[in-house]
């Protein structure tokens, strides 16, 4: 068994076909298919469900998947760790973000930059559960989302920062908003959220169900642009964290107002629970705790809710 088998599986599992594993591999299609038959071969089992196209992986080959990818994670380890001399000089980490952290994930990677300027980041947008799904199948190493949903026993967090919910709104001839809102009168505003696949869109309506008012939703998504797109046009308001809020989003033409009584969540960072973290993942976790986020994230909103 040698260790290149292990990537081509790897790499199947991520492109779903054989073509573009193998280009991913450097190797043609045929040497990746022969490789991996080699593989089922030596372990005597079917890994590969096919019908002259990739099909998906059989239960036991879910198994070996699981193991290739803890085996590549380790050599990987050791790569950096023979690397490793007065800091890290490089490597690739994958971290998944709810989309109301990527603002977050922004100073998270300028901060890895300067201590780490050969790093390679995969930066993916997530569901609290993809990320928590993802990170138990060690496709990502670190995950940016709610505390409260994490299951401790099995993962390792930090806080980061404290999300707080405000009104964003864009001028419009018909309509003017005080400084301060309640959850009644925000509710009676069209609204477009992030949808029930968000966190923070469970611990937005349970601030509207406590304040006795169902909200008048237009839109809902999963993509913040959408939200942006939508406030700034003038013909909706949302309901967002200020930390989802990008400086160049930020401007005349916008307003936020604070909704009373305040509501907020902890958000953070986690890792799968391990004896011993690679160098680079260890680099990463470590640099986001000495992080002021809450600081930087609520910088360019002084006094805008004084």
């Amino acid at each position: 068994m040698f260790v290149r088998q292990l990537a081509y599986l790897v790499a199947l599992s991520q492109y779903r076909h054989f073509a573009q594993a193998a280009e991913s591999c450097q190797v043609t299609q045929p040497a990746l298919s022969a490789g991996l038959r080699q593989l089922e071969k030596e372990l005597g089992i079917t890994i590969i469900r096919r019908d002259r196209r990739f099909i998906g992986f059989t239960p036991e080959g879910e198994r070996v998947l699981l193991w290739a990818r803890q085996t590549l994670a380790s050599l990987d380890g050791l790569r950096q760790e023979a690397e490793f001399s007065r800091s890290v000089a490089g490597g690739h980490l994958a971290v998944g973000t709810v989309p109301s952290g990527l603002q977050a994930s922004m100073l998270l990677t300028v901060a890895y930059r300067h201590v780490v300027p050969e790093i390679r980041l995969g930066l993916h947008s997530l569901s609290t559960r993809q990320i928590l799904q993802r990170m138990k199948r060690q496709e990502l190493h670190l995950g940016v989302t709610y505390l409260d949903q994490v299951p401790q026993q099995i993962f390792e967090v930090q806080p980061l920062y404290a999300e707080r919910y405000v009104l964003v709104a864009s001028e419009h001839p018909g309509r003017k908003l005080k400084p301060r809102l309640s959850w009644g009168e925000a509710a009676r505003l069209p609204l477009c959220l992030f949808n029930h696949e968000m966190h923070n869109r469970a611990i937005i309506d349970e601030a509207f169900r406590q304040a006795g008012v169902a909200p008048r939703v237009i839109v809902d998504t999963n993509t913040i642009s959408v939200l942006y797109a939508l406030v700034r046009s003038g013909e909706m308001c949302s309901v967002m964290p200020v930390s989802a809020l990008p400086d160049y989003f930020l401007g005349r033409e916008i307003t936020l107002h604070a909704i009373e009584p305040a509501q907020s969540a902890i958000v953070g960072m986690l890792r799968l629970r391990q004896k011993m973290a690679p160098p680079l993942l260890e680099e990463a976790w470590q640099l986001a705790s000495r992080l002021d986020l809450q600081g930087q994230l609520d910088a360019p909103l002084a006094g805008m809710l004084d």
